[in-house]
């Protein structure tokens, strides 16, 4: 199976000699292509700097991290941008839309810097309109939509350029149940039906279920790891409980 993130040995620290604090205490682990891995841990735990890291939002301080088999830890300048913007995806908690873009123009805007052309960005626009079952707010601004179809649009345009890792940050953080429920399932047919690879931080257990693998962080590392395998995911919620409640009675930060 081809990897599509491997993260070799990452330490990140804050701080001067007199007050250093380790956010990321030496993790290691590979994502591979088509996967859905989720990313759980209290306050603190480290996982949105790590999140950070990868997004190349922030550096490391020591090791690599490497996106289908390009060091990125390595990358300056014109190399970053051109990578943030062809090879990473992003579906962040307060959605990031263009106030002033319709929806259609908002999922079209990666692709129109990339000088696609009109005809295809209209087809592929559509085509992921249907996926997320957004079709008829293309033409409406983002003040005109819920939260929950303001993240399907969000997730569109973060899938449109069809890259090669999406990252998502507490992406039903601003939901309710039912637009939740509806992002997830339209998350979990990307990852099926496209073989979309997707690292996703979150602190709900529910929402954290509908990953194939989860990674527990404490304390900057690498605290557990579930993989659901067979199991239901009404089956591999219960375990992820159970998980939580190892984590130091930290159930309520965390879910």
């Amino acid at each position: 199976m081809k990897q599509v993130l491997e993260v070799k040995q990452i330490e990140k620290y804050y701080g001067n000699k007199s007050n250093l604090t380790k956010a990321i205490d030496n993790i290691s682990f590979d994502v591979s292509e088509g996967e859905f891995v989720g990313i759980m841990g209290a306050s603190g735990s480290g996982k949105t700097t790590f999140l950070n890291c990868v997004s190349t939002i922030d550096r490391v301080t020591a090791g690599h991290i490497l996106v289908n088999g390009e060091d990125i830890t390595k990358l300056k300048g014109n190399r970053l941008n051109k990578f943030r913007r062809e090879e990473l995806g992003f579906i962040f908690q307060d959605f990031n839309l263009l106030d002033t873009l319709t929806a259609y123009e908002n999922i079209a805007l990666a692709l129109t810097i990339q000088k696609v052309n009109s005809q295809e960005i209209d087809k592929r626009v559509k085509e992921i309109a249907s996926k997320f079952d957004i079709t008829e707010t293309m033409n409406k601004y983002p003040y005109q939509v819920s939260g929950g179809q303001k993240q399907r649009i969000a997730a569109a345009r973060a899938i449109i350029t069809n890259p090669k890792l999406i990252l998502a940050d507490e992406p039903t953080g601003a939901l309710d149940s039912k637009a939740a429920r509806q992002l997830l399932e339209s998350m979990e047919r990307l990852n099926k039906e496209m073989n979309a690879t997707i690292l996703m931080v979150t602190h709900d257990a529910f929402t954290a279920s509908y990953a194939d693998r989860i990674l527990f962080m404490k304390d900057g590392a690498i605290f557990n790891e579930l993989v659901k395998g067979n199991d239901t995911r009404k089956e591999f919620f219960a375990k992820i409980i159970d998980v939580v409640t190892l984590l130091g009675g930290e159930l309520n930060d965390v879910i």
